[in-house]
């Protein structure tokens, strides 16, 4: 009997998974980035109402894995994102650590970086706060490979890749950001976010 509950069990898990890999779809990834024409849009046209565009996770995760590949820095890949109500989310991706550690490290026994070596799995929780055209990210947790580690390697990931010919210098974890195209905030709900013009 215990062996046929595991058995069901092991059924359910498979099925879910399957399911999850089947909401990512190329077809979901060309709705997300017709969404952000539409916006780009609306920022190019004035109105005394407060516009509002709605996308899904699977919309945003098939842009990511179908779409985006040739826009992501070097070191990064497979990222993707889980949205949570009140504004919490989870991004996870592969980040060659190496790459990082070479270019933003110190090699000293208190930078994280000395410690990590290779493309390992790292997952970043925290609150996304919008206003005013305004937002930052409030750091909670993260790990890489599922052990948790120092703000201070997030911050490392993020400098380096953020650093762009318009911003040598990258950008702080910490730092307060202008929101693209005129969106006012972001609300973040459960497997969704909706961009507020």
């Amino acid at each position: 009997m215990r062996s046929n509950m595991s058995l069901v069990a092991c059924c359910v898990i498979a099925g879910a998974m399957l399911s999850a890999a089947e909401t990512l779809t190329r077809k979901l990834g060309d709705a997300f980035e017709k969404k952000i024409v539409l916006v780009q849009r609306q920022s190019e046209t004035p109105s005394k109402t407060a516009r509002s565009t709605s996308f899904s996770e699977a919309e945003l995760n098939s842009y990511l894995k179908f779409k985006a590949t040739g826009l992501l820095p070097t070191g990064l890949t497979e990222p993707s994102m889980t949205l949570f109500d009140n504004d919490r989310v989870i991004g996870r991706a592969v980040v060659d650590l190496d790459i990082v550690r070479q270019k933003q490290g110190s090699g000293s026994w208190f930078d994280p970086t000395s410690y990590l070596t290779g493309k390992l799995p790292v997952m970043a929780t925290g609150t996304i706060v919008t206003g005013d055209g305004k937002g930052r990210f409030e750091f909670e947790r993260v790990e890489v490979s599922g052990v948790p580690v120092p703000k201070a390697l997030l911050a490392q990931m993020v400098n380096y890749f953020t650093k762009t010919a318009d911003n040598p210098r990258g950008s702080s974890i910490d730092d307060t950001f202008e929101l693209p195209v005129k969106v006012r905030r972001i609300d973040v709900d459960a497997a969704r976010f909706t961009l507020i013009q």
